[in-house]
């Protein structure tokens, strides 16, 4: 089955879109992941991520749309390393249901973004990751989550979360 339409667009299958709505309403309230700014030692996980020259808008600070792929670059650099996912050729593919960014503060060029990840809650074929973006400094510069479905690389159907992924975020779960 081809997953893509001729404006380059990807589509699903309605069962795999419709499980993914039904993950999203168990795991994404669309509320802050805490009353206050997030603290640097509620995530186990961190990488530092450099920002760009391109990455400043005209205001002179990084734009808001960056802050999405510190997000992905922290995530996906996770998954390959402590995952071993497969992103050329792996059976099973995460694919972004939600996610959602609270602004605290602004960063630019060319000061570097710490973030931090954790893992909210880890379903059979779904994850909720929480990032904390922060400052050299330590100071929170941004707060949100990111939610994958895995599913089946071929026909993007729901899949299981491959076990030597599971057994790295299992190791990035925190207690609610």
């Amino acid at each position: 089955m081809n997953h893509r339409e001729g404006n380059g667009a990807a589509t699903y299958p309605s069962a795999t879109l419709a499980f993914a709505v039904a993950i999203v309403g168990k795991l994404g309230n669309n509320q802050p992941m805490t009353d206050s700014a997030p603290s640097r030692d509620a995530y186990p996980h961190f990488l530092t991520i450099p920002t760009r020259w391109k990455d400043n808008d005209i205001y002179g600070h990084v734009n808001n749309v960056e802050y999405y792929s510190y997000f992905d670059t922290v995530i996906n650099q996770y998954l390959i390393t402590a995952g071993g996912l497969d992103i050329q050729a792996g059976e099973t593919i995460g694919v972004c249901a939600e996610s959602h960014c609270s602004f605290l503060a602004a960063i630019a060029f060319p000061d570097a973004v710490e973030a931090g990840l954790r893992v909210g809650h880890l379903g059979n074929s779904s994850v909720r990751y929480e990032i904390g973006l922060f400052n050299s400094a330590g100071e929170p510069l941004a707060e949100g989550w990111f939610v994958h479905v895995f599913v089946d690389r071929t026909d993007r159907r729901p899949a299981g979360v491959p076990d030597p992924i599971r057994t790295a975020l299992e190791s990035l779960e925190v207690q609610s």
